[in-house]
């Protein structure tokens, strides 16, 4: 008989994956999809947290319809109104008209302007408490994460976080919903993706909720993001140091070269850095063709890795345009603490080295090296430049070694 999977006797996961939609926020590929989770908790009253995705309501419901066997739901909570996962709302009061919507003062103002909902709401704020029975929720405000009417639900009695987006990753959720059931091998790359993507500029929200997070020692045995697994205890302590790290834009030893190239001398040149950055003896070095290579990619491993080297051919007296638009991804981010290289071609006037190098003095980074720039095809002289400028980075990596 068809069974709704259950995190503890009280929550049924209720959520759904999408395996058709190409683009997430219609910029970042799914190749692996992704889950919008829900979670419904079944106790002398029923809370919702969350919803799903308008266009997966009816799978929704039908979900709900199976556990609830004609009991009515309670509360709605809202921990994020981004519509991926607050787009079934409208519906749902629908379906349940004294359903009671809960959340904090700013979602009811998001509540009002995406579905036009004024009434039957609850405003909670940090630290309420919501008795449901036997079982308690009560909220943790956390703004920003990623945006600002977020908000954490604990429930105490069976030891479950409900986080919102906090530690969620792309992927759906193919039969398991324990991160311990599942193959984990791919996820924790779409997390970091996840993360650079989705949440990336709020590193320093993301850090005061860890720390609120840690302070409160709350006893936890379930983490229920809205997208990914259901963390727990045996793969927890990863997903948290992953989000921790990259919240406090703390980089691994490693070097990224991303260029640009219209006839392939640029390319050739970041081939040289890259293979001197290796016979340094930097074992992670990444390359991208910004012309081939996903944004989201990109900048999932300058997350990742404290060496950024740019290159891009002059073009119309500017930089290259993809190179251009993923440094403005790098600043909308605010990436944090990292090492900066430069280089680049031309054919008649050179242009786009002079204007990345102020990127570095920009972005708050350290500067590593000359700046490099060939004119027409590549020289010998060019070729034991961008050698030894890839030595150079190597040396100031292996420098923080110590």
């Amino acid at each position: 008989m068809y069974q709704v999977p259950q995190v503890t006797d009280a929550v049924y996961y209720v959520g759904v994956n999408d395996r058709s939609k190409t683009l997430f926020e219609n910029m970042w590929p799914l190749p692996y999809g992704v889950s919008y989770n829900s979670y419904l908790v079944v106790d002398e009253k029923v809370a919702l947290i969350d919803t799903v995705d308008v266009c997966y309501s009816e799978v929704f419901f039908k979900k709900l319809d199976t556990v609830l066997q004609g009991r009515t739901i309670d509360y709605l909570i809202v921990n994020h109104m981004e519509p991926d996962h607050s787009g079934s709302i409208g519906l749902l009061r629908q379906r349940y008209q004294n359903i009671q919507i809960v959340g904090n003062k700013k979602t009811h103002g998001m509540l009002e302007g995406y579905h036009h909902i004024t009434e039957g709401l609850l405003e909670v704020k940090e630290g309420d408490v919501l008795s449901l029975g036997k079982n308690e929720l009560t909220f943790i405000l956390a703004p920003m994460v990623h945006w600002p009417e977020v908000m954490f639900t604990y429930m105490p009695t069976q030891q479950v976080l409900f986080s919102a987006d906090a530690f969620g990753t792309f992927g759906t959720l193919d039969g398991h919903i324990f991160d311990k059931d599942m193959d984990l091998s791919f996820r924790w790359e779409e997390m970091y993706r996840y993360y650079a993507c989705i949440v990336g500029k709020y590193g320093s929200f993301v850090q005061k909720v860890l720390t609120k997070f840690k302070e409160a020692n709350l006893p936890v045995q379930y983490i229920c993001s809205t997208h990914g697994p259901v963390w727990t205890p045996e793969h927890f302590s990863e997903a948290f140091d992953i989000y921790d790290r990259m919240s406090r834009y703390e980089a691994e030893e490693g070097a990224v070269v991303l260029y640009g190239t219209m006839y392939g001398n640029t390319e050739v040149l970041a081939d040289t850095i890259a293979q001197g950055i290796a016979a340094g003896g930097v074992r992670k070095v990444v390359c991208h063709n910004v012309a081939y290579s996903p944004a989201s990619n990109i900048l999932r491993d300058i997350f990742k890795y404290k060496a950024v080297v740019i290159g891009s051919p002059t073009y119309s007296n500017e930089i290259f345009s993809p190179i251009r638009n993923i440094m403005e991804m790098i600043r909308l981010r605010e990436v944090k603490n990292r090492y900066l290289s430069v280089f680049g071609s031309f054919s008649w006037a050179g242009q786009a080295v002079k204007k990345i190098v102020p990127f570095a003095e920009e972005m708050g980074w350290e500067l590593i090296g000359d700046a490099l720039e060939q004119k027409m095809s590549i020289t010998d002289d060019m070729y034991e430049k961008g050698w030894q400028l890839g030595l150079a980075i190597a040396e100031r990596l292996k420098a923080d070694r110590s």
